[in-house]
Formats: structure tokens, sequence, C-alpha cells
């Protein structure tokens, strides 16, 4: 008789913009691959925006991320740096010459919060892979309702209904509220991961970290 293999809840919280939200994605895909057998995931994303006030042409990269942080440009240079090498390690591109602006993910989050609630199983984790490859590979703008569309058609996804979610307000409430759940939750930083409702794994960790958190929550039932 095959014993049955565990499912676990992935909330993964985390904005588009986040470099360590990419990392973390790419090795939560890492380690779901080498925990395939073992255990399974039911995958989730949710909204956090970091920056919820930009426009819609977003901001110079590196003026806004001395306004809001300080530091000087070597070492932002050295972050770069730090980010490309985790980033190779999981497979992901960092392209810092492309990546020139910080944008606006508001509508982003409408279209995963979207599939979601409509969309088949696998099609939410597939637009949010490729949204983090448009920023942060291709430097393209999440807010830009074209490029948007655009990743949607390269899926096969159903354009017309996402241009009329982008066309309206669909689901900006929705969105707002969850933003708000996760942050009175204590989720003030991301990535966020919650597994089952009620184990936070919290930052990019390493995918030993995220491998022996997750066999420990599967054991617990």
């Amino acid at each position: 008789m095959n014993t049955p293999v565990p499912e676990l809840r992935i909330d993964f919280v985390s904005d588009l913009v986040c470099p360590w939200c990419a990392i973390a994605f790419k090795t939560l895909e890492q380690v779901r691959t080498s925990l395939a057998g073992e255990l399974t995931f039911s995958w989730h994303s949710q909204p956090f925006e970091l920056n919820p006030n930009l426009g819609a042409q977003g901001e110079e990269l590196v003026q806004h991320l001395s306004a809001k942080y300080g530091g000087s440009p070597a070492q932002f240079e050295q972050m770069h740096q730090t980010i490309a090498e985790r980033g190779r390690a999981v497979g992901m591109l960092f392209d810092s010459q492309r990546r020139t602006h910080i944008y606006n993910t508001f509508d982003a989050h409408r279209l995963l919060y979207w599939l979601g609630q409509e969309g088949e199983p696998g099609q939410q984790h597939a637009l949010e892979s490729a949204l983090f490859t448009a920023y942060f590979s291709r430097g393209e703008n999440p807010g830009d309702q074209a490029v948007l569309l655009g990743l949607v058609r390269e899926l096969g996804l159903d354009e017309a209904r996402a241009a009329q979610v982008l066309g309206s307000q669909e689901f900006a409430g929705e969105v707002r509220e969850r933003e708000r759940h996760w942050q009175a939750q204590g989720i003030h930083s991301v990535p966020a991961v919650i597994v089952n409702g009620r184990h936070l794994i919290q930052g990019g960790q390493p995918a030993a970290v995220f491998e022996q958190a997750l066999r420990q929550i599967a054991q617990q039932g």
C-alpha cells in the first residue's frame, strides 16, 4: 500500500521587484523538485508592496535605494554582486544594466490574485515566475499593462479576461485586504513563506534551510 505524499500549503508573500523574493521563489522551485516523492506544494502567491506609492513610470533604482535606505554607490554595487551570485546558484539572471528603475506592482498583484481565484493549477505560479524574469532579467516594467498582457499572452492565459481585469479596478479591494491581512499577521518584510497557515520561514534562505524546515513541518502532520 502506497503512503500518501503530504501536501503543504505554501503562502508566498512577496513583491515582484524584491530581489530576495525572486531568489526565494527560484530556490523553492529547486526544493520542490528535490523533494518530489516526499511531499508536494499547493502554491498561493500573496501580495506585498514595498513601494505602493510609486507612480506609473517608477523611479531610478539607485536614487530610490539611496533615499530609502541610505548607502553609497560602492555598497549598492556590492549588494548587486551578492544578489547576482545567489541568483546564478538558483538559475536566475539579475541584469543590473537593464534593471535601472523600480516600479509599482499593484496591477501585477491584481493579475496574480485573478489567477488565484479563476486560474487553473500552476497558472498563478507560472505568471509569478514570468514577472520575476521580466523585471530582473530584462528590466521590464511590471506596472505597464502592455508588459503584463504580453506575459499573459506568452503563457497562453486568457488575455481578454486579463485585459478586463486591468481595465477596471477588479480585485483591487481584495488585494488591499490581503496586504492588510499579512501585515496584521506581523509580516513587514519579504519574502515570507507561510507553511500550512502557521509556520513562518522568513527571507531568501538557502535550499538546505527550506528543505529541512519543510520536512519537519510535513512530519508534524
